[in-house]
């Protein structure tokens, strides 16, 4: 589902004991592998003895300088991410791999159900807030594959889905940090509506002065941050650097 082809350098974080790394190295041209854990090592390197391409790193995803490995191992070309993200580093590790999305064409991980349902979510839902519109920001999200906890053995607490990003450049002509700051108010105060939720959180505006933005925009002062589309929080932060 990650579509890996004879051409791909993949980068796979996490691999554990190699099952899903050796599929992987059947097909792709390359396969770096960046696995925290010391005690796995020779683990991998008994289960992966057979494949001349594929190299381990063992060191923590978050402190790897990912431009050094695409330097290394993909120079001519984007590489493809595929990840089994622990549930309680999921959105760091999404964070520093879309930091530097420059570097690939795509990023395949498997999260938690609930974590999956708020990445590919949209606008009037309730999994919709923050991560949908970063996510929606920087990629296309697709749930490829849903993962019951029943199927895996030993049986975790937890669901899991497969989660594909297709990373897009988006050039909205917007400060990225201003839409951000508004996307946190909004969703910090959710239960608010947005004129309040709006004018209490990171951004410095006011009720009267969002009141004006709001009704050249033809956006109902009474809705709320998970009503609004990623367009119309580009709209608002564009109104805001107008009058700032």
């Amino acid at each position: 589902n990650s579509e890996i082809t004879e051409d791909d350098v993949v980068l796979e974080i996490g691999p554990g004991f190699g099952v899903l790394t050796e599929e992987l190295a059947s097909k792709a041209k390359h396969v770096v592998c960046v696995e925290i854990d010391k005690s796995l090592m020779e683990v991998l390197d008994y289960t992966l003895k057979d494949f001349d391409n594929v190299d381990i790193i063992n060191d923590d995803i978050l402190k790897v300088d990912i431009k050094d490995i695409k330097e290394k191992y993909s120079p001519d070309r984007k590489m493809k991410v595929v990840a089994n993200l622990p549930y309680y580093v999921t959105t760091p590790i999404l964070e520093h791999l879309i930091d530097d999305k420059e570097f690939f064409d795509s990023i395949t991980v498997m999260v938690q159900k609930e974590v999956a349902d708020r990445m590919a979510a949209k606008e009037n839902t309730k999994a919709y807030g923050s991560l949908s519109l970063y996510i929606g920001y920087n990629a296309d999200a697709e749930i490829i594959v849903r993962a019951p906890k029943t199927v895996f053995m030993p049986q975790p607490k937890i669901d899991s889905a497969v989660v594909k990003l297709n990373l897009v450049k988006r050039d909205f002509g917007v400060d990225e940090k201003l839409l951000f700051d508004l996307i946190h108010s909004g969703f910090t105060k959710r239960r608010k509506n947005i004129m309040n939720s709006l004018t209490t959180g990171f951004v410095k505006i006011t009720k009267d002065e969002l009141k004006v933005i709001l009704e050249k925009l033809d956006i109902p002062a009474n809705l709320r941050a998970e009503n609004l589309s990623l367009e119309q929080y580009v709209l608002i932060t564009k109104e805001i650097e107008k009058n700032s």
